[in-house]
């Protein structure tokens, strides 16, 4: 038989075996992706030597650190951005830059590419996977076309408008607390906790039509989620922490899959209760007495939604769309609301406008509760409906009530001209907050691990 030599490995003559030619086409195949990989990062390194980056905090880790997600980040980015007079790129780690630009002209390409070739964010949505499922907030493409059709008639006036009892009792529950607490003595109160229990319990009324009194005692289900939220947000932090295997090791990965089997759970538990109650009666006399009992809630519209071929939506589904909006919906308005009160406390003459004109609106009513058809009164009030929108306006010192980022990662080839330079097919993730010093869109583009593709990592 002939031998085959392996001298260059230090080997003698060995006979040639189905195993050892396995052995070496796979590490020859490692090794050209080893050297693929290398070109490609050090291709785009070059092309980013125009962009000026702060000091590194770290040689290895590089910026993480630099901005963190409170407001002493957001200031941060505001000296960065006054510093820096368009752009400037910052590390996180070895192999993730991420490229802020202020100036909308410079972004136009990216903001206006289409949903083909600019899919959702690929790494912090990951993170939320395991927590909400593939819902309309996760999923893309003809999935998420499908549900976001099916998900239209929950947001109906006619399904809100009774919501509006439930927001009435939720608020009025806060208000009692509020005044407990100011007839203790309390001098101050961190409202932004409070509203948050407000936002959660109205949300758990209109979702699940449970009243779990979070407000007032401590509920599983309610600690559960803040508990996910923060942990989802923390571990993007963390970068070593991205991979799961890393993660689901650590104390914070057992306190993650424990929260969610929790939510999931009593999630589960709704939807199966009202899965047998529906063949029971049948749809129509489900809504019928629905509505003439109580208000119709969010897992009843999905339960009952069929698409154009008459297909209903799996328990799994439903549960992820039940999920994702407790996730989505309570955090943004609470945090909304907070900032609201935040500035008409800071500018009381606007606060007493606003009150006179709600008064003037709720005069001769037998109810002093607000109802549908007063809110609708409200824009036509000369101050009442710019409070809200002049609140979500972001601050001048950068900060901003909203959500601070939202990601997309590029997909498809793109060109946009950054610092005089021209950037071709390289895949990019988008994150916008205002920078109100310069009046323009902030974006960061996260590189992914690997050189040219897409990391959807949301940026502060």
């Amino acid at each position: 038989m002939q031998l085959l030599s392996l001298s260059w490995l230090g080997l003698g003559p060995v006979a040639p075996s189905p195993w050892l030619l396995l052995l070496m086409v796979g590490a020859s195949w490692l090794l050209a992706r080893a050297l693929a990989w290398s070109f490609a990062f050090y291709d785009m390194c070059r092309r980013l030597r125009c962009f000026p980056q702060p000091p590194k905090l770290h040689w290895f880790l590089g910026h993480v650190g630099l901005i963190i997600f409170n407001e002493e980040g957001i200031m941060k980015v505001t000296e960065l951005v006054a510093t820096y007079s368009q752009t400037f790129m910052i590390w996180l780690g070895p192999f993730n830059p991420v490229i802020s630009v202020f100036h909308p002209d410079a972004v136009r390409c990216v903001t206006n590419a289409s949903a083909a070739i600019a899919p959702k964010d690929v790494i912090f949505y990951h993170f939320l996977k395991p927590w909400l499922g593939d819902g309309v907030l996760l999923s893309a493409g003809d999935k998420w076309s499908r549900h976001r059709r099916m998900l239209t008639p929950a947001f109906h006036f006619n399904i809100l408008k009774p919501y509006m009892t439930i927001f009435n009792e939720s608020a009025n529950i806060m208000h009692a607390k509020w005044q407990r607490l100011a007839l203790e003595g309390s001098a101050r109160l961190e409202m932004f906790e409070h509203i948050s229990l407000m936002t959660l319990d109205s949300l758990q009324k209109c979702v699940f039509s449970f009243d779990s009194h979070c407000q007032e005692k401590p509920s599983e289900y309610i600690a559960a989620i803040l508990e996910l939220s923060a942990l989802a947000e923390k571990r993007n932090q963390q970068i070593f922490l991205h991979w799961d295997f890393l993660y689901h090791l650590s104390p914070d990965g057992r306190r993650f899959r424990r929260a969610c089997r929790l939510v999931h759970d009593f999630t589960d538990a709704v939807i199966q209760e009202r899965r047998r109650t529906l063949p029971d009666q049948g749809a129509d006399d489900f809504l019928m007495d629905k509505a003439r009992t109580k208000t119709l809630d969010f897992i009843d519209v999905l339960l009952l939604a069929k698409d154009e071929d008459g297909q209903v939506l799996s328990d799994e589904d439903i549960r992820a769309e039940a999920d994702t909006v407790m996730f989505a919906g309570h955090d943004t308005t609470a945090s909304s609301l907070s900032w609201v009160l935040y500035n008409l406390a800071k500018h009381p003459e606007y606060q007493e406008r606003c009150r006179q004109e709600v008064r003037e609106l709720l005069r001769d009513r037998q109810s002093e509760e607000i109802e549908w058809r007063v809110c609708g009164c409200i824009p036509r009030c000369p101050s009442s409906p710019a409070a809200v929108p002049r609140t979500l306006h972001s601050r001048k010192d950068g900060s901003s009530p909203k959500v601070l980022s939202a990601s997309s990662t590029f997909s498809g080839p793109i060109t946009t001209h950054l610092s005089g330079r021209t950037l071709r097919s390289m895949t990019l993730s988008a994150s916008t907050q205002r920078t109100p010093r310069r009046g323009h869109l902030w974006l960061s583009f996260p590189s992914q691990r690997g050189p040219g593709t897409a990391s959807g990592r949301r940026s502060p």
